[in-house]
């Protein structure tokens, strides 16, 4: 005998429970599956400063590539500046203004607004070229630091500031440009320990050893695309990444390595001497660009020199190639001296750096 057929009601039934019966399997066959985590936001770098920032400043794009090939790519420029006339691709935003002073900054309250626009992480500050330009003392100008500082952190107080001591320049028709970049560098490592603090570090990055005006300028005060562009990136990098990888406040990164010793001879007479030095690459790579530092015993006055260029005439001095002899091959050594007055100790310096890195005393 055929089944009899089913009502409406059983029909109803049966399909529900069958809809009921599936959903079930289909709850204990799905695995849970964990919330797929954000991507992180990017670091917000503002790269401040004037127009070796800006119009001039395709280290940027140098920077921005260097970042990239190495695995640093959640990174973002900002900046209300776009300048994009450099080599390859890159992020082109900036905060760099020809002709500023970080004085007039400052002065006219201009970063609050560019802070607003772009709300930075890490902050790489490269201003005081012009502020020296306008004969300007270190004490105006690291005041003008601090209120930047304090405008920096008033907008993020965690900001991380990367502050250049400048290239150095020598501008026609600025006799006393020279010296004033020495001074304000002189006095920036202690502004920075001065206001540096565990929550918002600041860092030091050594822009005037081994630069020279004659050879990576254009006009002894903008860089080349030559050398240049490339000695002001290869500071900058080992800075910003140990920034980016949270490091704390200190000096800044280590010198790189250079092997390298000095050897001296002296002619001395009463009241004067000359000194000759040689400077002998010991390591395997060229050393393109240097700068030999080393501090004149008491009493001696440096009145002249050859095969370079002399920071000061006393204490602390920094000898920079000149145009004919930046580049020291492996094994080679290039020669300079000074000649100085003396009040009866014709003594020779016993310490050297090359570049910052110490240098053995033949």
């Amino acid at each position: 005998m055929p089944a009899s057929p089913l009502g409406r009601p059983q029909r109803f039934g049966r399909l529900l429970a069958l809809f009921l019966t599936c959903l079930a399997a289909l709850a204990t066959g799905l695995t849970a599956q964990p919330a797929a985590a954000a991507p992180a936001a990017p670091t917000r770098v503002m790269l401040l400063g004037d127009s070796i920032t800006g119009n001039n400043g395709c280290w940027r794009a140098l920077l921005w590539q260097h970042l990239q090939s190495t695995g640093y790519t959640g990174v973002d420029f900002v900046g209300t500046q776009r300048n994009p006339w450099c080599e390859g691709e890159f992020d082109i935003d900036n905060e760099g203004h020809g002709g500023f002073l970080a004085t007039g900054i400052a002065n006219n309250n201009q970063l609050p607004g560019w802070l607003s626009a772009t709300d930075p992480d890490i902050v790489l500050m490269m201003l005081g070229t012009n502020d020296v330009w306008s004969h300007l003392p270190p004490s105006t100008i690291l005041g003008a630091y601090t209120t930047l500082l304090g405008q920096m952190r008033a907008q993020n107080p965690d900001v991380k500031l990367v502050v250049a001591q400048i290239p150095p320049m020598d501008p026609a028709g600025c006799g006393d440009c020279a010296q004033g970049v020495v001074a304000l560098n002189n006095a920036i490592p202690g502004w920075a320990d001065a206001h540096s603090t565990e929550r918002s570090p600041i860092t030091v990055v050594d822009q005037w050893t081994g630069f020279s005006t004659a050879t990576d300028t254009t006009d002894g005060v903008h860089p080349n695309d030559t050398t240049g562009i490339r000695k002001l990136e290869s500071r900058w990098y080992p800075a910003l990444t140990a920034a980016l990888d949270g490091a704390g406040p200190g000096p800044g990164p280590d010198p790189v390595p250079t092997a390298c010793k000095v050897a001296v001879t002296t002619n001395s007479w009463n009241s004067g001497l000359t000194a000759s030095l040689t400077i002998t690459n010991t390591g395997t790579a060229p050393v393109d660009g240097w700068s030999l530092g080393f501090t004149l015993p008491s009493g001696q006055t440096l009145t002249n020199g050859w095969n370079a260029t002399y920071s000061s005439r006393s204490g602390a001095v920094t000898a920079t190639n000149a145009a004919y002899n930046g580049r020291i091959a492996p094994g080679v050594g290039v020669s300079i001296g000074y000649q100085a007055t003396h009040t009866g100790t014709p003594a020779v310096p016993t310490a050297f750096t090359l570049n910052g890195a110490p240098c053995a005393v033949a």
